[in-house]
C-alpha cells in the first residue's frame, strides 16, 4: 500500500484550510498540499500540480470532497486520467469516492458530471441576476480600475510605460 498524499483547497485568501487539513491527516496523509486558489480553473494551482509530481505507483491523492479537486468535468477528468496513469488512485472521503474500485471510478464520474452542472447552474443564475439589475438600473458594472484619460494624457506627454503604472490614476 503506497502514502496517502493530501489536498486542500479553498477559494479566497481569508478562508481557512483547517477543517480539511484536519480531516486529510485524520484520514492518514502524510503529506497535506494546501492552496487558496479558485477551483474554476486548473490554471496557476502550484500546489495542486506539487501533489500530482509527487504521486507514485500505489499513491492516493486523498480531497475532502471533490469540489476541492475542481469545479470542471474536463479538469476532473484530466486529473484522473493523471492520477491512473501515475498507477495511483484518489480518494475523496466526504463522498466516499475510491478510484482503486470500479464502483468508485463510476461515482466519481458521476460526482464529476454534478460539479460541472452545479458550476453550470450557478453562472445562469448570477448572468440572470446581472440582467434583471441592470434592467432595473441597480447594476452598472464594475468601478472602472483606471483613470483612461489620465493614462492617454500621460502617454500623449511622452510617458513610458512604467511611469504612467506609478502616476496616480494611471
Amino acid at each position: 500500500m503506497g502514502r496517502r498524499i493530501g489536498y486542500a483547497r479553498v477559494s479566497t485568501e481569508d478562508q481557512d484550510l483547517a477543517i480539511q487539513k484536519a480531516a486529510l491527516e485524520k484520514d492518514g496523509c502524510a503529506i497535506v498540499f494546501e492552496e487558496k486558489r479558485s477551483g474554476s480553473q486548473r490554471d496557476g494551482r502550484k500546489q495542486l500540480e506539487l501533489a500530482l509530481k509527487v504521486l507514485t505507483k500505489g499513491d492516493t491523492l486523498v480531497v475532502l470532497r471533490l469540489d476541492r479537486l475542481g469545479r470542471s468535468l474536463r479538469d476532473l477528468a484530466n486529473i484522473a486520467h493523471e492520477i491512473d496513469g501515475l498507477g495511483a488512485h484518489l480518494r475523496v472521503i466526504e463522498q466516499s469516492v475510491d478510484t482503486a474500485t470500479s464502483a468508485g471510478r463510476a461515482f466519481f464520474g458521476m460526482l464529476a458530471v454534478f460539479a460541472q452542472f452545479e458550476t453550470d447552474v450557478r453562472r445562469e443564475r448570477q448572468a440572470e441576476g446581472i440582467a434583471k439589475a441592470k434592467k432595473a438600473g441597480v447594476y452598472t458594472g464594475g468601478k472602472p480600475r483606471i483613470d483612461r484619460r489620465r493614462v492617454l494624457a500621460l502617454t500623449e506627454g511622452g510617458e513610458g510605460p512604467a511611469a504612467v503604472a506609478r502616476a496616480p490614476g494611471g
